[in-house]
């Protein structure tokens, strides 16, 4: 037995993200003694400028946007009581099919082989017992997002380590409840075309191929004021029109899909450390 205490790495793609799919577990794991490790994957410079200026709109300044959301995700941080925050610092990708994907030193751009490089690193001074990155498709499809689980993935294969690995879902269930929400929350929300309605159908798994739930109810306040940090973004956090109450009501669960587990814990599973204490 050695004194290092377990750790839970996350790794996101965007400031912001942290919160929005793992803000609970950071807030409970972080409050039962379990070293928290963040790593953001890129700048967020793709994101809402001041007055909500929009990336490529005149005055949109992704250095300064940068800048900000670097101080909001230091703020979240706070918040959730995440113990060490690592920042890869790639150029924010933007959207799928924005000329931004393109652009030089954008994450989207990185060869898979350098980024996991540098997250192997972090891995082998961290140690994690517990990793948490998103699934192949980047839960929906965010260049950046389908990035950070290629890098993390082939990290983990340039290390000797074996901890559990999860990728964040979200159950149909839920996703249904969702959409009936986002509808009572936002009536002039147009429909989506076919296209997108069916990709939002992909979203999430059935509840049945889920694998670990975690209650994080008594977090949720954490969660929705580490949302509410990145206040630059506003706009597009949707979760905060609730208002804490209603949050704490519908975002009291994160749940994982496992994909490596060297501890044999059975599934389903209420904690991503099952096994490992």
């Amino acid at each position: 037995m050695t004194d290092r205490p377990l750790t839970l790495m996350a790794v996101h793609a965007h400031p912001d993200d942290e919160a929005t799919g793992t803000g609970g577990v950071l807030a409970r794991y972080a409050a039962e003694g379990i070293r928290t490790v963040l790593v953001t994957c890129t700048d967020g410079g793709c994101g809402d400028g001041p007055g909500g200026v929009k990336p490529g709109d005149p005055g949109h300044d992704p250095a300064a946007v940068a800048l900000m959301r670097r101080q909001e995700l230091e703020a979240s941080c706070e918040v959730l009581s995440i113990g060490d925050l690592e920042l890869l610092d790639y150029a924010d990708s933007g959207m799928m099919g924005w000329p931004s994907n393109d652009a030089p030193g954008s994450f989207w751009k990185t060869p898979v082989e350098e980024g996991a490089a540098r997250l192997a690193a972090l891995m082998r001074h961290y140690r994690p017992d517990v990793v948490v990155t998103y699934d192949e498709n980047g839960f929906y499809g965010h260049p950046d997002h389908i990035q950070a689980h290629r890098i993390t993935m082939a990290a983990l294969e340039m290390t000797e380590l074996t901890p559990k690995v999860y990728w964040t879902t979200m159950p149909r269930s839920a996703m249904e409840r969702f959409g009936k929400i986002m509808r009572e929350f936002g009536e002039d929300m147009p429909e989506p075309d076919p296209a997108e309605a069916a990709a939002l159908a992909d979203i999430g798994l059935p509840d049945d191929e889920i694998s670990t739930w975690v209650d994080t109810t008594a977090f949720s306040g954490q969660k929705f004021d580490a949302l509410a940090a990145h206040a630059s973004q506003g706009e597009n956090i949707f979760f905060l029109r609730m208002g804490k109450e209603r949050f704490g009501e519908l975002m009291g669960m994160e749940t994982f899909v496992k994909v490596q587990d060297p501890t044999g814990a059975a599934v389903p599973e209420n904690d991503l450390f099952a096994g490992l204490r």
